[in-house]
């Protein structure tokens, strides 16, 4: 691989998925609450199971370890706080303490790596667990770059981070006898499927031929493969997605988990834990608090001639907390009998689309103020509608979203209060 591209990949204005790979570096550990973890020291042995999240610190991986705190898993995260803050950390141990302690239950185990996914270093962590008799016995997949715009600007950075270097931890999971993986995908997997205007099955997308039996009673042929994907970030991830179901298919005994998540939107109802990422944000949220902070002028709506009932585009945008309720949910039912196949896919959405001019103004009614925004063309890669059917996630992993983009608002403008008085 030619030098150049090597340092595109990680270049540190690269946008992730929550923290992906950059420079590897000794494990290192911030926050007093938190046991340090050094690369060639671990713990005594306390022979507990342990799940391991990378990009454990960023805006979905750090909500989804709270909650995987909260239902009583003990956490190994790895982190190299590329585009993210260390007191992350800290601020998780503290709300799973307070949820703990008010629940009368003991907080079970945050352990941190700081360390690239990709390093030497990391490949290093399972012989070491295993040596001291620790179990990982599941891991969640975040670190992976996420920009739609930037993978056009430079798709070889995306290609090897986030395809080879899912190869990569594919093969030292399979090293160490990690059967149970729940993988970051994304609902651009369905490329051009989104613009038909139904909300997006899970079968609108499969990675191997299906017979299966049409609503008329008969027998029909579902073709695998994606058409009219728009981005080398959604190629990547229907690559990834193709890849694990072809590893699935060679065993059987894997129990391989794809979240297609939609529009992930909102923190913490507490604000401490908030989407803060060191890089320039491109979502929407994030943006509208950069114009509310005064840190941007004004917000960019992409596109307002869509054919939607406002012209801008309609997305489903989903609150983080039922993002990470569905990874712990994910994580459940690949340990129960009731997920069998070697590889599944689930939708994580609301099943309601809102359009992009509705959500700024469910923003301003959370602020009382008015988001100063002016109408831009549309961005390359982009679609007018994306829109979740999620009957499946609901029937299969007894998950469903339950909170409203009015409390995704609330929450984002309670936190970046928070953030202007400097907590």
């Amino acid at each position: 691989m030619p030098q150049s591209i090597r340092s595109a990949s990680s270049h540190s204005t690269l946008s992730l998925e929550d923290s992906a790979p950059t420079t590897p570096g000794a494990a290192s550990l911030h926050g007093d609450d938190v046991p340090a973890v050094a690369n060639n020291v671990l713990p005594a042995d306390d022979g507990k199971h342990y799940t391991m999240v990378c990009g454990g610190l960023g805006y979905i991986g750090s909500h989804t370890t709270l909650e995987l705190l909260k239902d009583g898993y003990n956490v190994v995260v790895v982190d190299d706080l590329s585009n993210c803050f260390d007191n992350v950390l800290t601020r998780i141990r503290t709300l799973a303490d307070d949820y703990c302690r008010s629940n009368g239950i003991m907080t079970p185990t945050l352990r941190f790596h700081k360390m690239d996914y990709r390093s030497a270093e990391f490949r290093g962590l399972f012989p070491k667990y295993a040596a001291a008799r620790f179990c990982i016995s599941g891991v969640i997949h975040f670190a992976a770059f996420k920009s739609v715009s930037e993978s056009i600007e430079r798709p070889l950075a995306y290609y090897q981070n986030n395809i080879c270097g899912l190869i990569e931890l594919l093969v030292t999971l399979q090293e160490n006898g990690v059967k149970n993986f729940v993988f970051s995908s994304s609902a651009t997997v369905y490329g051009a499927k989104a613009n038909e205007g139904a909300p997006l099955k899970e079968d609108d997308l499969v990675h191997f031929d299906e017979v299966y039996t049409d609503e008329q009673g008969q027998q029909a042929l579902r073709i695998n493969g994606s058409k009219g994907l728009t981005s080398p970030y959604g190629r990547s991830k229907y690559f990834a997605e193709a890849i694990l179901a072809d590893v699935a298919r060679a065993d059987p005994t894997l129990r391989i988990t794809a979240l297609r998540y939609f529009n992930p939107v909102g923190c913490h109802p507490s604000g401490i834990l908030r989407e803060d990422p060191r890089q320039k944000p491109t979502n929407l949220f994030p943006v509208v608090a950069s114009v509310m902070q005064g840190k941007k002028p004004q917000l960019e709506i992409f596109g307002s001639d869509w054919d939607t009932r406002d012209g801008t585009a309609v997305r489903d945008f989903i609150h983080v907390m039922d993002l990470a309720q569905g990874h712990v949910a994910a994580l459940a039912a690949a340990k129960s009998n009731t997920k069998r196949e070697a590889f599944r896919a689930f939708n994580l959405g609301t099943g309601n689309g809102m359009t992009v001019a509705e959500v700024v103004a469910s923003f301003e009614k959370a602020c009382g103020q008015k988001v100063p925004a002016v109408l831009a063309p549309r961005r390359a890669g982009d679609v007018g509608a994306c829109v979740a059917a999620t009957q499946r996630a609901e029937t299969e992993l007894g998950w469903r979203a339950e909170k409203g983009v009015d409390e995704c608002s609330r929450d984002t403008w309670n936190a970046l209060t928070m953030a202007d008085n400097g907590k």
